[in-house]
């Protein structure tokens, strides 16, 4: 009989039941998938998936202090779980003290649904898109494009157990959509991404007639040199540079003196405003939307988690608040080292912005670029936070108000901390997709925003 077979609360049970460690903590992730592939304007394939995969933490306390040992599998069987659990407490008794150690998380009430049987998708969260899409297809192939690429649905359930008595479970929708429109001859490509939970709010006809409209700009191609635009980065191209400050956003690296959030002299930048603009950054796991875990959950232990924190609240956290910033990324230990509030990290990204819209920043915009978004993003100076990477899948040129053509890509070399500061005007906030880093991180609202004086390096051969 395979693990699978059991409930995923009944595996999580038994194998607290087997540890034989001073402390031991169980997580278990049932997932399941469903996707969509297509290519010139017809579905090419189609696939669902189920998987399980199980993380044993053991802690054991020593005179020198609590080590741990992480161990994860996917696929565990009957038999293999207690193997499972021993690796985990032989790795912990082999370990060091761990650094991060600080007791287990305790009085969380119970979650009522943890002996639910977990959430599951399949290919009918696709029941309405997929006629849609089938009509874009017809739509473009009269118009002369073709469509390529890909919708994904996955829904994890998570089921948290602790020796000192947490029963946690969150169940997690992610969906995806990424969507190219090229011409027949493949020398013009314009790209759209949407986020989503259920694909109930995706529209490919709608998606289809961006396509068309940006395709229709590159049938006018400018060469520009580079140096510095003034450019309106889409809700994309912003999530990605965000999602990457936030991530290096680690009040122990600042308290350090390692990150672009360190003070001179000593300590942190908290306090100090970042943008003149009343711009806020902020996580909430209640946001509509794009809800998240809202406890902590942690498969191993890095710079700005720990398991030892697995079931501690992740309350919603502003990171800048109009324009100051107000928290920096702990867990227990690095907050208790810096004298920091205990601030984790949730899975979701918001900033807020005004009330117009990417069109009417364009109408208002004399000469500039306008972005679709960016690619291969890579950190060049820690200290400084500056990244670098390429423009992809158009860039238009904005002139008078309008879009007059398709200009060269780019390399850019570019701080979002700094972009921050130089922003001088943000628009509606909207939900979006990272380009970059949709694998990792998809739950993303944010506005568009015009920086006069955006950094585009040197001139890039990409497409």
């Amino acid at each position: 009989m395979s693990a699978r077979s059991n409930k995923p609360h009944e595996i999580v049970e038994r194998a607290l039941a087997l540890s034989r460690a001073d402390g031991c903590l169980v997580i278990a992730d049932e997932t399941s998938t469903a996707n969509l592939r297509w290519a010139g304007n017809a579905l090419t394939t189609n696939g669902v998936t189920r998987g399980r995969s199980l993380t044993v933490i053991a802690t054991v306390d020593g005179q020198q202090g609590t080590a741990c040992g992480v161990v994860s599998r996917s696929a565990v069987t009957a038999d293999e779980l207690e193997p499972l659990v021993r690796a985990a407490e032989d790795a912990a008794r082999g370990a060091g003290p761990a650094e991060d150690a600080r007791p287990l998380v305790t009085g969380v009430a119970a979650d009522p649904g943890f002996t639910d049987a977990p959430a599951e998708t399949s290919s009918a969260v696709f029941a309405d898109f997929a006629p849609a899409l089938g009509d874009a297809f017809a739509r473009a192939r009269a118009g002369g494009r073709e469509l390529y690429g890909f919708a994904n649905h996955e829904m994890v359930s998570t089921y948290l157990g602790t020796s000192t008595g947490l029963r946690l479970r969150h169940d997690q929708p992610t969906g995806t959509l990424e969507l190219n429109a090229k011409s027949p001859d493949r020398t013009r490509s314009a790209w759209a991404g949407r986020s989503t939970q259920d694909f109930k709010d995706v529209d490919p006809a709608a998606l289809d007639a961006e396509l068309a409209v940006r395709l229709g700009w590159a049938k006018r191609r400018v060469e520009l040199h580079a140096g510095r635009y003034e450019t309106l980065l889409p809700p994309t191209a912003v999530a990605d540079l965000l999602i990457y400050q936030l991530w290096s956003a680690s009040g122990r690296d600042a308290a350090e003196g390692r990150t672009v959030f360190s003070r001179p002299g000593g300590g942190t930048r908290i306090g100090e405003r970042l943008s003149e603009l009343p711009l806020t950054l902020r996580s909430d796991p209640d946001e509509p939307g794009l809800e998240c875990a809202p406890f902590v959950i942690a498969h191993s232990s890095n710079g700005d988690r720990s398991v030892f924190d697995n079931g501690l609240a992740a309350p919603a956290t502003d990171w800048i608040e109009r324009g100051t910033l107000r928290n920096l990324t702990t867990t227990r230990h690095s907050a208790a080292l810096t004298g920091l509030p205990v601030t984790p990290a949730a899975d979701n990204l918001i900033l807020d912005g005004g009330d117009r819209s990417l069109d009417q920043m364009v109408a208002d915009t004399e000469h500039g670029l306008l972005l679709t978004c960016l690619w291969y993003i890579r950190e060049v100076d820690p200290a400084t936070l500056l990244l670098t990477g390429l423009t992809r899948d158009g860039v238009y040129l904005v002139e008078g108000g309008e879009v007059t053509g398709q200009v060269n890509n780019f390399r850019f070399n570019e701080s979002p901390v700094d972009l921050l500061r130089r922003t001088t005007e943000a628009g509606r906030t909207e939900k979006t997709l990272p380009r970059e880093w949709g694998d990792w991180f998809t739950r993303a609202a944010m506005p568009p925003l015009r920086v006069p004086d955006f950094n585009m390096s040197s001139v890039s051969q990409g497409v």
